[in-house]
């Protein structure tokens, strides 16, 4: 049985976890976001496909109040977006920190919970941040020095980092740049596990148009604006990508006949 074949329905004036309205952003003469709207429920994975250059980050840079639309609001859990910091684990595309950092796997974990560096790791800390890397398969890492880890396990590393407060929203912006394929099919397994137990919201932005069909159960196609949003298998059909992509051979995404689904 599947992660979605196991959520509860939602209940009737249940807010959505994510609520997009109209959301237009541009920077200089590029319009990034065209009026983008969508609601996300409670427990669902949504994968967030397009080509380079659609606004895909600058989305989940909305979502988490880093970026102010020009035009629309987002919503999380009801509030207005970076109200509620607490409740979201975040897993950015781009790596900033020096990797010469004289620093180690737990510490940055720990910066999950203070969102600063830690000058000295207390004992409850360190348990919790243990903890959020045994989830994630990376508990031997622990004490290892940031310099000495490679992009998968920096990348388990920071999905720690991420679920250290076990937030109920995880927002990841192309977590599996820089890793193979089998470290980024681990890494959507171990969402997976963490949404059965918890029953947590992903949002995961992805160039990996068969990871979004086989692990998500919702599915937004964007470039600037919205040409799809619904379960995967109707709106990652070939007409939906091709309109998105500007242009065919997509060959291992199945063709379908499927609706077109736009906001």
């Amino acid at each position: 049985m599947s992660v979605a074949a196991r959520r509860p329905a939602r209940q009737a004036g249940a807010l959505p976890v994510v609520h997009v309205h109209h959301v237009s952003v541009r920077f200089g003469d590029a319009q990034v976001l065209d009026r983008v709207s969508f609601d996300l429920e409670a427990g669902q994975f949504l994968a967030i496909v397009g080509p380079n250059g659609a606004g895909k980050s600058t989305l989940v840079k909305v979502a988490l109040g880093l970026v102010t639309p020009d035009s629309g609001h987002a919503a999380l859990f009801g509030r207005h977006a970076g109200d509620v910091p607490e409740r979201i684990g975040y897993v950015p595309q781009l790596k900033t920190f020096d990797r010469t950092f004289p620093a180690t796997a737990v510490e940055l974990v720990v910066t999950g919970l203070r969102r600063r560096w830690p000058a000295r790791v207390r004992p409850p800390e360190r348990n919790r941040a243990l903890e959020a890397l045994a989830e994630v398969g990376a508990a031997a890492l622990a004490d290892r020095a940031l310099s000495r880890l490679s992009g998968g396990e920096l990348q388990r590393v920071y999905l720690a980092r991420a679920l250290v407060r076990e937030p109920a929203l995880v927002l990841l912006d192309e977590p599996a740049t820089g890793v193979d394929y089998l470290a980024e099919h681990d890494l959507s397994l171990l969402l997976e596990r963490y949404q059965a137990r918890t029953g947590a919201t992903v949002v995961m932005v992805t160039h990996d148009l068969a990871a979004a069909r086989y692990h998500a159960t919702r599915a937004l196609v964007l470039n600037s604006r919205v040409h799809g949003f619904g379960l995967p298998a109707d709106v990652m059909c070939e007409a939906c990508l091709q309109e998105a992509y500007g242009h065919v051979g997509h060959g291992h995404v199945p063709h379908t006949h499927a609706r077109r689904v736009h906001s």
